[in-house]
């Protein structure tokens, strides 16, 4: 019954970039720490070409345009576009109500009064990540002090900004882009087979022990889930691009919800198992299904990373492995008596996991391939 996959494409690619095992994580120049790298030198090319820029145009403070190329800057190209829309946004409410409380009074309760309303505003509007960016904004109008009229210094506020996010967008798309839908697929194939490292390890309760490994493999999954959550929302406001779409990926990751699911109930039918001979007498049936059901998270790993879902190789084994399994229960039931009830019970419960699991992991397949046609 031993189902630990050997080493898979995935492994070299993906599992790096989620800190798993992997020999070529040993190194200096690791995967995360490259990502850094480039991430640096993309963010310190933006914010001295925003600086440059603002001079060059005679805006009054060109390090605005840099300060915000800093801050919008992220891994990836949508993380970017959302990280600049909650800055444009918060900039331009914080200069509107920065520069009409400077026409009301230059006492610091006007100061106060515009930070509290730039920021309701901006709750009130749902933009909850632009609130503390309007209230930056409005700091910097009313108590650093320019020369100007009480508009002008608004307006260069807003052009510093929009040149500092132009900037910032357009290294992030145009010099080394990294694409959020890019590593949601990635991201979505190592889910995939870290949920097969987890059925693995639950399925080897029928070897009379609970795997030592199966708390950290659950962590694992949870972790890839937290963050292909974020890449979801980043690759929403990504320019379109691949042959991923958002309602492909969404569809996706939907289906690892469910897959998730089956194998916490399978993990609860398989809680507190010691030697379980009615379980034993399904062999060699029981475990050529699970060995199959493993292949076929790989199977559907490898679909997300090559994006290609008309592989059926599989299909077919698996359905003929649920009706072996099935005859093969229906063969020793007059032997039942011979066992424990509750042993006949978790066989059963195992098997409709199995086979919804199986059919599951096929339809993950085949609707993310329909979407994408």
């Amino acid at each position: 019954m031993a189902l630990k996959a050997g080493r898979t494409w995935s492994q070299e690619v993906v599992a790096v970039q989620q800190r798993l095992d992997s020999a070529r994580d040993k190194g200096f120049l690791t995967f995360e720490k490259r990502a850094l790298l480039v991430l640096a030198v993309k963010t310190a090319a933006a914010a001295g070409l925003s600086y440059w820029l603002a001079t060059l145009v005679g805006l009054q403070d060109g390090y605005w345009g840099s300060i915000s190329a800093i801050i919008v800057m992220q891994s990836n190209v949508g993380s970017t576009v959302t990280a600049s829309r909650d800055r444009l946004i918060g900039t331009l409410i914080g200069a509107g109500f920065g520069g009409l409380f400077s026409l009301l009074s230059a006492e610091f309760w006007a100061y106060l009064l515009a930070v509290i309303t730039a920021m309701v505003t901006c709750s009130l509007l749902g933009l909850k990540n632009s609130s503390r960016l309007a209230a930056v904004t409005v700091t910097i109008l009313m108590l650093v002090h320019r020369t100007g009229s009480n508009w002008t210094l608004p307006l260069h506020r807003v052009l510093e900004v929009l040149l500092g996010i132009v900037v910032a967008l357009a290294i992030s798309t145009l010099v080394l882009p990294s694409r959020a839908k890019a590593k949601l697929r990635d991201g979505l194939a190592q889910e995939f087979l870290q949920m097969g490292a987890v059925f693995g390890a639950i399925f080897e309760g029928f070897q009379g022990r609970k795997p030592e490994n199966l708390d950290a493999l659950w962590k694992d999954v949870e972790a890839s889930f937290a963050a292909n959550a974020l890449l979801l929302d980043a690759a929403r406001n990504e320019p379109s691009s691949g042959p991923a779409s958002v309602e492909a990926l969404s569809i996706l990751m939907q289906f690892g919800r469910e897959v998730e699911d089956l194998l916490k109930a399978l993990e609860l039918a398989m809680a507190q198992r010691e030697a379980d001979g009615y379980a034993m007498n399904l062999e060699p049936e029981l475990g050529k299904l699970a060995s199959d059901i493993q292949r076929g998270f790989q199977q559907v790993a490898a679909s997300v990373h090559h994006w290609r879902f008309d592989d059926a190789s599989g299909d077919d084994a698996l359905e003929d492995d649920i009706a072996a399994l099935e005859a093969k229960m229906a063969s020793i039931r007059p032997t039942g008596l011979a066992f424990p009830q509750e042993e006949i019970l978790r066989a059963y419960a195992l098997k409709l996991h199995m086979k919804q699991l199986a059919r599951l992991l096929r339809s993950a397949r085949v609707e993310t391939g329909k979407s994408s046609s």
